[in-house]
């Protein structure tokens, strides 16, 4: 059997990331299956397979090619890094009331003094069945305004309780 390569057809952008020498390359490819399609490539100086080597040519033969800077992503938003917190199991959560100087009888009398109906029933079963708590569940902003934490007093509790 003949042995087929990827071709590069064009190149559409060049990329600097934050490693030096590392590039991201927008383009168009016909892989070894004849298949004609974009592509996006991290390029880097010590890979010698696949594509890389081609479009490391590509750069050295267009030195004057457009190369775009880094740009850093933006920071997460403070949903955005809530969202990316850990659960934290029963366990955890309880030892974290505790160490927040709460107790989970607290908790419980919170709950309770909800008016009645299914959001109450059904904190009630979250509070005493769930496995593990995220974040972001609406339980845990409920519970916490009742008992006089922020979110950003939960926010700071929570790794403390993760590392229980």
């Amino acid at each position: 059997m003949e042995n087929v390569k990827m071709t590069l057809n064009a190149v559409r952008s060049v990329a600097a990331t934050n490693e030096d020498g590392v590039y991201v390359v927008e383009c168009n490819i016909t892989d070894a299956l004849g298949e004609t399609y974009d592509a996006v490539s991290i390029v880097r100086p010590d890979d010698h397979h696949g594509l890389n080597p081609t479009l490391r040519k590509w750069m050295s033969d267009n030195p004057s090619a457009s190369i775009a800077p880094y740009t850093p992503p933006p920071a997460p938003t403070q949903d955005q890094v809530r969202a990316a917190m850990k659960p934290l199991t029963a366990r955890q959560f309880r030892l974290g009331i505790v160490l927040a100087g709460l107790t989970p009888a607290q908790v419980t009398a919170a709950i309770e003094a909800m008016p009645a109906g299914v959001e109450k029933e059904k904190a009630l079963i979250e509070w005493g069945y769930a496995s593990s708590f995220e974040r972001k569940h609406p339980l845990i902003a409920l519970v916490g305004g009742v008992l006089g934490l922020s979110d950003e007093q939960i926010d700071a509790l929570w790794p403390q309780a993760s590392a229980l």
